[in-house]
């Protein structure tokens, strides 16, 4: 699978997408696969964007965000710059999650309180009845 092609069938079996989500990002010119009528032969290329872009997705990048990081990409500096930028944005997704996570864990905290309070009511009530 070096410099061959796949096949829609393939990549969608190769990455565990579905068809159509392959048709969606290329209609958002994510991917750019060669078109032979209504058949799409996709490339190596093809194969790492799509990598790209499922982890960007899964990281939670928007697909915009995700776009411009795929498009820094340069032969000429062997994709350092958007090595580079990748990282960056990495970085700051990581702070925004965690800052994310201690705010659903004070929302915890707050729960875990309201939880026992109401269950002390609870079994206040029926040591009264």
């Amino acid at each position: 699978m070096t410099n061959e092609v796949m096949t829609i069938r393939e990549m969608c079996d190769a990455f565990d997408v579905t068809p159509r989500t392959l048709r969606f990002y290329e209609a958002k010119e994510l991917l750019f696969p060669i078109r032979e009528g209504q058949k799409r032969l996709f490339t190596k290329r093809d194969r790492a964007r799509l990598t790209l872009i499922l982890r960007g997705k899964k990281f939670g990048f928007a697909l915009e965000e995700i776009r411009q990081l795929l498009d820094l990409y340069k032969e000429e500096d062997h994709g350092e710059k958007q090595l580079r930028e990748t990282l960056a944005a990495y970085h700051v997704k990581l702070a925004e999650m965690e800052a994310q996570k201690q705010a659903l864990i004070a929302v915890m905290t707050d729960l875990e309180d309201e939880i026992a309070f109401v269950e002390g009511q609870i079994e206040g009530l029926k040591r009264e009845g």
